[in-house]
């Protein structure tokens, strides 16, 4: 593993890539932006990395020999990882869905625009760390809705056993924007304004994967489904929602 050091030492990032030339080359961009940014060639380097510094964001690379990009991004744990940017030469929009769906918080294909990746690492450190985003999160109070509870600068989820429940921070910003316009259908387009910001690429069926896996962690036994589809519009939060 290799560091890249600047007297601003507030965030720290890690780059994995096998291309040791487009390492040093955003990390010199993001090092002269006021980061610290290591290194990391590959799974090994990057697990190495991860037990021995906590970083603000990885910026992943997909296409890597032996363990790739998605089967390291499967193996962390959504609970503690940081959040992740996947970089890949595959700029399919199935390829940025299944990422998405893994629980990464963007997808970037290369090649890259330095300012580009670097506008996104700032978007999703605001987002991570409970900014601006497009969905107003003003206070400490709590979103609580059929005896669940929605802490929006915490940014946990607390079911009505006041278990809490792990969602990526996709699923989180999605759960929210729901929760802030409650019985009022939004449609995809609408969604991904709302939870990802106006300048989002809009991928219809990437807010339908994240859209399955919240109904699935809000299900409960003999409960009706909280989240319902309308058809040809969109989606509709069917919960009375109280912020106290």
């Amino acid at each position: 593993m290799q560091t890249a050091t600047h007297l601003d030492l507030e965030t720290r990032l890690l780059i994995v890539d096998d291309d040791p030339g487009i390492r040093e080359l955003m990390a010199a961009f993001l090092v002269g932006h006021g980061y610290v940014v290591d290194l990391a060639e590959g799974g090994a380097a990057m697990r190495a990395a991860l037990d021995q510094h906590r970083y603000d964001l990885v910026v992943l690379d997909v296409m890597m020999p032996g363990e790739d990009g998605l089967t390291l991004l499967r193996a962390l744990d959504p609970a503690t990882a940081p959040p992740i940017i996947l970089h890949s030469a595959i700029g399919e929009d199935v390829d940025r869905i299944v990422g998405l769906e893994m629980g990464a918080d963007d997808y970037l294909p290369k090649p890259a625009n330095p300012r580009e990746l670097l506008a996104r690492i700032r978007s999703v450190l605001r987002r991570a760390r409970g900014g601006p985003t497009g969905v107003a999160a003003p206070d400490r109070q709590m979103l609580r809705f059929g005896g669940w509870r929605l802490d929006p600068v915490g940014r946990q989820l607390h079911d009505p056993d006041d278990v809490v429940i792990n969602l990526s921070d996709g699923e989180f910003r999605l759960l929210l924007a729901l929760a802030e316009h409650p019985r009022r259908v939004l449609t995809r387009d609408q969604l991904l304004d709302l939870s990802r910001g106006v300048n989002a690429e809009h991928f219809d069926r990437a807010i339908d994967v994240q859209m399955s896996r919240l109904r699935k962690k809000l299900a409960r036994p003999g409960e009706e489904d909280m989240i319902r589809t309308i058809r040809n519009e969109g989606y509709l939060f069917n919960a009375e929602v109280v912020r106290r």
